[in-house]
């Protein structure tokens, strides 16, 4: 595969800028006389060497200046008000944006204009020369096409000196690249570019390379130009400087006048979007089973949930990850350990906020983890989670033959790879770990997808060939630490060239989806290669190592900005995938924090890099600024000119009262439907571009990974619906409730089924004591069988009894029942007494379990002698301007033709079906996934009614339909308070509507329609 490149129009524009700044400079070469050396014979064509021409005379620094400022204005910029150095020249380019590029193309422009031909390349390490070295190589075809000429580089290299001899004689475009350390360090190697050397016919390189008049291009200079590098850059020469970098420092920016930052590559859609998974550590550690919450997942009847938690085998304690519903006992299943002896029993699945609750009250949501987490628990955590989400992406993107890669980042060698003392390799710490996970997932996958495509992809890959490490290697061949090799050679890190090797020259071979060719998906690597090396296909970065503090998050995730290619080297940006750009290129960060703490420092490190930014749109924004017309005409914005264009954007409600940037300017500017008048229409994307300019933090959103990335927008056509209309005056009149049942009734009830059901656990502690036998292998030794068990004694924990902890159980049960006092009072007298005892073994259960019980009977006796009468109160139809209802697209949340939102979100798969066939159906007019907000009272709490659906008039005998979606429609597999709130719901609805509305239970689209044609 070879990668492909397009022309884009933003690489351009900043090679121009940097172009025309020397406007008025006419083509020129110069040949000079290159110093021979000593011994050297004196052939005219010997002494012949190629240079820049330097600057002419006529073009001062004063209309250099004036060029500038006019780039500057053009590209809303601030002005320079004088030139800063001669000639400095700041290009600042987002991450991922194809800055090397760029650059070159500025080579060949300026080689175009000017024949400048010689440059040299200034880069902070290794890693980037390696990465800037294999950009020349890979764009060389690419360019020779637009250019008709092939760029000649090479890297410096003290001990090839005949490279800068030819650097200096040949007539071509050439170009030196060089790490800094190679001219700026004290070591041994780094002196020679300033020596005298024999074999060099007695001359100094600097010497030769100076004579050039080279233009030097520093890349990434916030990280090269120390006081002692900008000393020693002095002595190349240069012709000028041009800097290059997405994090300038805001004390070495010299005459900008070129700038794509992080708020306009996001906006133009040149990046990946950003989403985060973040770990939250809950709860009480030392004290607390430990549980991590994976996800919820959205079956056809109901949510399941993926846990993982404590296991106990004859070999110790292993954790585990199982798909679990609600009434999951994670004491029976975790082989009876004592950490979830207290009320861990899962009550509540809920997949509108991905949560689970247990019955001991304790509430966790997806990404969650309690218990007695370290490290390594953590480390496991996040490497599960980038495998998830790096198959959950590959899934997605496989039919569109994106190989998806992901990257890890390690602080050593020892954690990925180790070796016996016979040379012998054996997994760390970190590879033991993801091989085990890795097969766990893929072991629940097979179930899950079955004989398709991906899967038989996946089954061509065992969890060996998946992951490669990429570090230094020693003479050995072991890997090895970067830094620690560093230290044992020199400072310029040559010996770190394999590092980078197996990378920058494997680039086409990682991104093949041949699983024989490229088994190779999942990446460890060092922390220091976060500047080093990026790779389209990076879609998760998970950093493996102690947060430092002189890391920034930008740096991190600046590994996997660049948009993804396909198996044919097409880049896959906005000209290929239009307004699905953001769909495909996500870049999640796998953050060993949470979200919000993860998000927040990264969107406070994006606002800090446009900092200088405008905030409001005033007059003064566009005072002095220049417009292009359509047929290239420029004009420069006066106060009047500023005074129209700011009356036109608050006549078109462009800008609210705060001068800031509206919905409705996003929307028509998305649409490219901005509206001005006739005078200023021709200049429509000049002014675009200087409101672009202004910071506005919404733009740029950091996902929670998660959660929810669509928030629904209501259709205010379907609500102003004659359908829509009419059905909601049928269903929103509040009703209130009459139960006129025996309570005496129900008290017996009640002691009868506590009688019967009420089973509390009791704490208990268990004691194993055995006795060590003779070890007759390491094998033994290593599964457990040195020890054999002797005893077991159970003890029962009676201190509660005497615990000064108090509980109102009378007043529990009274909240949790709306019973009177009196009445559970009765029940709990009435109940046995080694009924009543279990209390003392464990009260908050003993709690949870009477409630239960009770509000069972009493839901029982409410089908049987409940009333509904209407209330003049209504439902007022802001109830659903005012929500605010969000998903996560394709996982709970899909868009929808006929729903009252853009979009729909659902709780099972059941439910998703449902509102699919009402969306296509034509009989269907409109129809809504009831908020929560919207709900009728019953004695066993409030009841949200699933959806109301109006039919087109005619088109069917009833058109208008409550519907309650479930998974199956076993009255035996319902619960009893379900079952009475549906009664209930029933009674409300013919109270309310005079038979008007039907209210039923329906498992799909079919029993809807013979329901309403019956």
């Amino acid at each position: 595969m070879k990668l492909q490149f397009k022309h884009q129009k933003f690489q351009k524009d900043a090679a121009r800028a940097v172009v025309d700044v020397f406007s008025g400079q006419p083509y020129l070469t110069s040949i000079y006389m290159i110093d021979s050396g000593v011994g050297r014979q004196t052939l005219l064509d010997d002494f012949t060497g190629w240079r820049n021409e330097p600057i002419i005379p006529e073009l001062t620094d004063s209309k250099i200046l004036e060029n500038i400022n006019m780039i500057q204005k053009e590209n809303n910029i601030k002005v320079s008000e004088k030139l800063e150095g001669r000639y400095n020249l700041t290009v600042e380019m987002e991450t991922g944006v194809g800055k090397t590029y760029t650059y070159i193309k500025t080579m060949y422009e300026l080689n175009k204009k000017y024949g400048w031909s010689k440059f040299i390349v200034v880069v902070p390490s290794v890693a980037i020369r390696e990465g800037v070295h294999k950009s020349f190589e890979i764009t060389q075809d690419h360019f020779a096409e637009e250019y008709g000429k092939k760029i000649r580089y090479f890297v410096y290299n003290s001990s090839r000196l005949t490279q800068i001899e030819q650097f200096a004689s040949d007539n071509a475009i050439n170009v030196m690249i060089i790490n800094s350390q190679a001219f700026n360090s004290t070591s041994k190697d780094a002196r020679r570019i300033y020596m005298e050397l024999d074999e060099f016919r007695s001359r100094r390189p600097i010497d030769v390379i100076a004579k050039t008049n080279p233009i030097v291009i520093i890349d990434e200079p916030q990280s090269v130009e120390g006081k002692k590098t900008k000393e020693s850059l002095e002595q190349f020469n240069a012709l000028m400087t041009l800097r290059y970098s997405a994090t300038h420092k805001k004390d070495s920016i010299y005459n900008m006048v070129y700038r794509l930052d992080a708020l306009e590559a996001y906006n133009k859609k040149l990046v990946k979007r950003i989403s985060v998974k973040g770990i939250t550590e809950t709860g009480n550690s030392s004290t607390e089973g430990y549980v991590y919450l994976e996800g919820i997942n959205l079956s056809k009847a109901a949510p399941t949930a993926t846990i993982q938690f404590d296991y106990k085998t004859t070999k110790g304690i292993k954790k585990i990850t199982r798909i679990v519903n609600e009434g999951f006992n994670l004491y029976d299943n975790s082989g009876e350990l004592e950490e979830y002896k207290n009320g861990f029993t899962i009550t509540k699945i809920d997949g509108r906020d991905n949560s689970i609750e247990f019955i001991n009250g304790k509430k966790i949501y997806a990404g969650d983890v309690i218990g007695n987490i370290n490290e390594d628990v953590l480390r496991r955590i996040q490497i599960r989670e980038t495998i998830l989400s790096h198959i959950e992406r590959e899934k997605e993107l496989f039919n569109k033959g994106i190989k998806v890669l992901s990257l890890f980042f390690i602080d050593e060698v020892a954690k990925y790879k180790c070796y016996d003392e016979a040379g012998s390799e054996y997994n760390g710490i970190y590879a033991q770990m993801f091989e085990e996970e890795y097969n766990d997932i893929v072991s629940n996958l097979k179930i899950k997808f079955g004989e398709t495509e991906y899967q038989n992809y996946l089954n061509e890959i065992d969890k060996t060939s998946t992951h490669a490490g990429y570090f230094s290697i020693d003479k050995k061949g072991k890997l090895v630490d970067s830094e620690l090799k560093r230290n044992e050679t020199s400072a310029s890190g040559e010996n770190d060239i394999d590092t980078y090797d197996l990378i920058m020259k494997n680039k086409e071979l990682l991104l093949n989806c041949d699983p024989k060719k490229s088994p190779v998906r999942f990446i460890f690597s060092h922390s220091a290669l976060r500047e080093g090396w990026d790779n389209p296909n990076v879609f998760q970065i998970c950093t493996l190592k102690q947060s430092m503090s002189d890391v920034r998050k930008r740096q991190e995730v600046g590994r996997g900005l660049r948009l993804c290619v396909n198996d044919r080297g097409d880049r896959m940006d906005a000209n290929a995938l239009g307004n699905e750009v953001h769909n495909v290129n996500v870049l999640t960060i796998i953050a060993s924090e949470s979200y919000d703490s993860f998000a927040k420092g990264l969107q406070s490190e994006f606002a800090e890099a446009v900092s200088d930014r405008p905030v409001k749109i005033t007059e003064d924004l566009f005072i002095g600024r220049v417009l292009k017309g359509i047929n290239g005409e420029k004009i420069q914005i006066d106060s009047k000119l500023a005074y129209d264009i700011q009356f036109e954007l608050i006549s078109n409600k462009y800008i609210d009262k705060k001068h800031r940037l509206t919905d409705k300017y996003y929307e028509d500017k998305k649409n490219g439907t901005i509206e001005f008048d006739d005078e200023l229409m021709p200049y429509v994307n000049e002014i675009v571009s200087i409101l672009d300019s202004v910071y506005d933090n919404k733009l740029y959103t950091i996902e929670d990974a998660r959660q929810n990335n669509v928030e629904l927008k209501l259709d205010e056509n379907k609500l102003a619906m004659k359908e829509f209309k009419e059905l909601w005056k049928k269903i929103n009149s509040k009703s209130i409730y009459v139960v006129d049942f025996d309570t005496e009734e129900l008290i017996e009830k009640a002691i009868n089924a506590l009688d019967q059901n009420l089973a509390v656990t009791k704490l208990q502690f268990k004691v194993e004591s055995g006795v060590m036998n003779k070890i007759k292998s390491k094998e033994e030794l290593l599964a457990g069988k040195s020890f054999v068990k002797e005893e077991v004694n159970n003890y029962t924990d009676r201190s509660i009894v005497g615990s000064n902890v108090k509980y109102d159980l009378i007043g529990k049960i009274v909240e949790g029942t709306d019973l009177t006092r009196k009445a559970v009072v009765r029940i709990l007298q009435g109940i046995k007494p080694y009924v009543f005892e279990q209390f003392k073994f464990n009260p908050e259960e003993f709690i949870l379990k009477t409630i239960s019980i009770i509000n069972s009977e009493k839901a029982t006796a409410v089908i049987e002698h409940i009333t509904y009468n209407v209330m003049e109160e209504k439902y007022d139809v802001n109830i659903f301007t005012d929500a605010t209802i969000k998903g996560k697209l394709d996982v709970n949340a899909m868009k929808a033709k006929k729903h009252l939102y853009d979009h729909i979100v659902y709780d099972s798969t059941n439910e998703k079906k449902f509102a699919s066939d009402l969306d296509i159906n034509n009989s269907v007019a409109v129809y809504v996934k009831l908020p929560n907000s919207f709900y009728i009272s019953t004695p066993v709490g409030k009841y949200n009614p699933d959806w109301a659906i109006a039919f087109h008039e005619g088109s069917v005998k009833h058109i208008y339909f409550i519907a309650e979606t479930k998974g199956s429609m076993d009255s035996l597999e319902l619960r009893t308070i379900e079952q009475s709130k549906i009664h209930c719901a029933k009674k409300h609805f013919k109270a309310i509507s005079n038979n008007e509305v039907v209210y039923d239970v329906v498992d799909n689209y079919e029993s809807l329609l013979n329901l309403i044609t019956r």
